[in-house]
Protein backbone atom coordinates (compact mmCIF):
# COMPACT_ATOMS: atom_id res chain seq x y z
CA UNK A 1 0.00 0.00 0.00
CA UNK A 2 0.88 3.56 -1.19
CA UNK A 3 2.18 5.74 1.63
CA UNK A 4 -0.80 8.59 2.15
CA UNK A 5 0.30 12.00 2.26
CA UNK A 6 -1.35 14.93 4.21
CA UNK A 7 -3.11 16.67 1.83
CA UNK A 8 -4.42 12.99 0.40
CA UNK A 9 -5.52 12.71 3.91
CA UNK A 10 -7.69 15.73 4.27
CA UNK A 11 -9.92 14.90 1.46
CA UNK A 12 -10.99 11.49 2.37
CA UNK A 13 -14.02 11.03 4.28
CA UNK A 14 -13.92 9.11 7.69
CA UNK A 15 -15.20 5.35 6.35
CA UNK A 16 -12.45 5.69 3.93
CA UNK A 17 -10.16 6.47 6.51
CA UNK A 18 -11.04 3.48 8.42
CA UNK A 19 -10.65 0.95 6.05
CA UNK A 20 -7.17 2.70 5.17
CA UNK A 21 -6.11 2.07 8.42
CA UNK A 22 -7.09 -1.54 8.59
CA UNK A 23 -5.28 -2.12 5.60
CA UNK A 24 -2.16 -0.47 7.27
CA UNK A 25 -2.28 -2.52 9.89
CA UNK A 26 -2.57 -5.73 8.16
CA UNK A 27 0.06 -4.71 6.31
CA UNK A 28 2.16 -4.14 9.52
CA UNK A 29 1.22 -7.30 10.89
CA UNK A 30 2.43 -8.92 8.12
CA UNK A 31 6.09 -7.04 8.43
CA UNK A 32 5.88 -8.11 12.06
CA UNK A 33 5.48 -11.71 11.72
CA UNK A 34 8.50 -11.81 8.78
CA UNK A 35 10.65 -10.20 11.22
CA UNK A 36 9.49 -12.96 14.13
CA UNK A 37 10.30 -15.50 11.87
CA UNK A 38 13.71 -14.83 11.43
CA UNK A 39 12.87 -13.72 7.70
CA UNK A 40 14.29 -9.73 6.50
CA UNK A 41 11.82 -7.82 4.85
CA UNK A 42 12.02 -7.01 1.25
CA UNK A 43 11.63 -2.78 2.33
CA UNK A 44 12.47 -2.56 6.34
CA UNK A 45 12.05 1.29 5.82
CA UNK A 46 8.58 0.69 4.70
CA UNK A 47 7.78 -0.31 8.74
CA UNK A 48 8.43 3.08 9.93
CA UNK A 49 6.39 4.65 7.07
CA UNK A 50 3.95 2.42 7.94
CA UNK A 51 3.29 3.36 11.19
CA UNK A 52 3.65 7.34 10.45
CA UNK A 53 0.75 6.84 8.48
CA UNK A 54 -1.01 4.67 10.68
CA UNK A 55 -0.35 7.90 13.41
CA UNK A 56 -1.28 10.23 10.66
CA UNK A 57 -4.86 8.43 10.39
CA UNK A 58 -5.72 8.10 14.14
CA UNK A 59 -4.43 11.26 14.51
CA UNK A 60 -7.09 12.42 11.68
CA UNK A 61 -9.65 10.14 12.85
CA UNK A 62 -9.62 11.89 15.86
CA UNK A 63 -9.82 15.53 14.59
CA UNK A 64 -13.32 14.05 13.01
CA UNK A 65 -14.21 13.13 16.37
CA UNK A 66 -13.28 16.31 17.68
CA UNK A 67 -15.13 18.45 15.18
CA UNK A 68 -18.34 16.26 15.52
CA UNK A 69 -18.27 17.24 18.88
CA UNK A 70 -17.37 20.94 18.65
CA UNK A 71 -20.22 20.93 16.44
CA UNK A 72 -22.87 19.29 19.31
CA UNK A 73 -21.71 22.31 21.46
CA UNK A 74 -22.73 24.84 19.79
Amino acid sequence: MAIIKKNELKKLDKQSLQNKLIDLKKELMKFNTQISTGTLPENPGKIKEIKRTIAKIIFTLDKFKQNKEDKKKV
